[in-house]
């Protein structure tokens, strides 16, 4: 096995780290157009990141250069990663537009724990003590990030929809797993904007009344959130999964910082500690495979 040159490393760290400031990007973006612009919701978000997405992967890898269309239908493992990814993005663009950018991320940053529980009913991985004891802090630690003095009752119906989407997430994390060795990357991911796509259709009929500036913000979103899919992807290709996987858990400070200074969002104490501990938890299941 050859040792990756420092030079290579250094620009998979890079590539990391830049699909991180893209990803957060595009949060902050579709959170502030949805601000100014009520009708341009989650559900239209995720129609045009399902186009655009489609462009992208079209432009970059179409043409015989690894996107294969016909896969879109015709395996049933690229369906199910279409379809599961699909509804999991649209969960997490509704949270975003409801709950905030930064709580929303938080919240959709759970899913490592919800993919290492279904590796382990699905592919029968085995999960370790360590990863089963810091699930459970993480647990406590989202329950404490919801806790609204100390009252689960309040809790919005977006939290949980937001939880959705992380358990949706974890769920396409193990679809790919089982993916990475049988079809290319772009065809993985244009599943996701494929049936994005469709699954929002019904939005269209919100597109025609939107203004020009909420239509170049989301287009801008999409092209940006499609960059970001593809440069993680770059990345991860020469990054260990637990290095990559912990270098995305400051996705949520990179948002904090942005809807903090851009959209005006401030959080509680006990936010932040509830953040802190699911974060940790999560980097160290991560770590724990």
């Amino acid at each position: 096995m050859t040792e990756q040159s420092p030079l290579s490393d250094r620009r998979s760290v890079f590539l990391m780290l830049l699909s991180v400031v893209l990803f957060s990007a595009n949060t902050l973006l579709i959170r502030a157009v949805s601000d100014h612009i009520p009708a341009a919701d989650g559900w239209v978000a995720s129609l045009f990141r399902g186009v655009f997405g489609l462009a992208v992967v079209s432009v970059c890898y179409g043409f015989g250069r690894g996107f294969e269309p016909k896969r879109l239908i015709g395996s049933r493992l690229v369906v199910i990663r279409g379809v599961v990814g699909a509804i999991g993005i649209l969960c997490f663009y509704i949270s975003v537009t409801k709950v905030g950018a930064a709580r929303g991320v938080v919240l959709n940053l759970t899913y490592p724990a919800f993919a290492t529980i279904i590796a382990a009913l699905w592919l029968k991985e085995t999960v370790s003590r360590a990863g089963g004891v810091w699930m459970l802090i993480g647990f406590g630690g989202l329950v404490l990030f919801l806790n609204d003095e100390g009252q689960l009752t309040h809790l919005s119906p977006y939290d949980l929809i937001g939880l959705l989407g992380a358990a949706l997430a974890g769920w396409v994390v193990v679809v790919i797993r089982r993916l990475r060795h049988e079809e290319h990357p772009a065809t993985i991911y244009a599943s996701q904007a494929f049936y994005g796509m469709l699954s929002a259709l019904p939005a269209v009929t919100k597109v025609s009344s939107l203004p020009g500036i909420a239509w170049v913000g989301l287009i801008v979103a999409a092209v940006v959130v499609s960059f970001a899919q593809l440069v993680m992807t770059r990345a991860y290709q020469r990054l260990p999964v637990s290095r990559g996987s912990a270098m995305q858990m400051t996705l949520p400070i990179v948002t904090a910082v942005g809807s903090f200074a851009f959209l005006g969002e401030t959080f509680h104490l006990h936010e932040f500690i509830g953040a802190a501990i699911v974060l940790l938890a999560t980097w160290r299941v991560v770590a724990a495979k």
